[in-house]
């Protein structure tokens, strides 16, 4: 019997893991990163879609699963170092949602973009329109319910339009350092 054969799929298995765990990190590493704008926005953006881009649409979902896990069992990996399933139940844990809806719309994508930046961009930004839809839904139904009414503009001013700019910024990045980084991480 040849053991090298029998070991593979083992290994194979312990990197997936490892790389998942790594960009686990990673999007809570950049979810810690605060840029000071006008209105103030983090990496976390930046970290959910290179882990797809450069990990792939299986592995990059799972380590933005893993990652709104360890947020939802208490662990400060969210914006403002925050943990725990009232960030996920309050008003903006639906784009944290959001991101694993993005994902997998990446990873049911990832056949059409080999190799073509272009088509990566463009579907990370497909994913990033996912992410506001998501998001601003459970918005405008958390706030509805604790608040009162709140129309989708006024959602989308607070939510979305502030952040469109640094998002196409950090997508941006995403892809190319995605484009350029996945052939290496196999």
């Amino acid at each position: 019997m040849d053991t090298t054969t029998k070991r593979t799929p083992q290994r194979m298995r312990t990197k997936d893991m490892a790389y998942i765990a790594m960009f686990s990190a990673l999007i809570a590493i950049c979810a810690w990163i605060s840029v000071p704008a006008a209105v103030p926005f983090t990496m976390q953006t930046f970290g959910v879609f290179a882990a797809v881009g450069i990990l792939g649409g299986r592995r990059g979902t799972l380590s933005i699963l893993v990652y709104i896990l360890l947020g939802a069992v208490g662990l400060p990996v969210f914006s403002g170092f925050r943990g725990g399933p009232g960030v996920l139940l309050g008003t903006t844990g639906g784009y944290i949602a959001g991101f694993l809806c993005s994902a997998l719309l990446l990873w049911a994508l990832e056949r059409f973009w080999r190799d073509r930046m272009w088509l990566l961009l463009l579907a990370m930004f497909l994913g990033m329109a996912v992410c506001y839809l998501f998001g601003t839904f459970w918005y405008m139904l958390v706030y509805s319910s604790s608040t009162g009414p709140v129309g989708i503009l006024t959602v989308l001013a607070r939510c979305v339009f502030p952040f469109l700019v640094p998002d196409a910024l950090k997508i941006s990045l995403a892809a190319a350092l995605s484009h350029r980084l996945r052939k290496s991480i196999s």
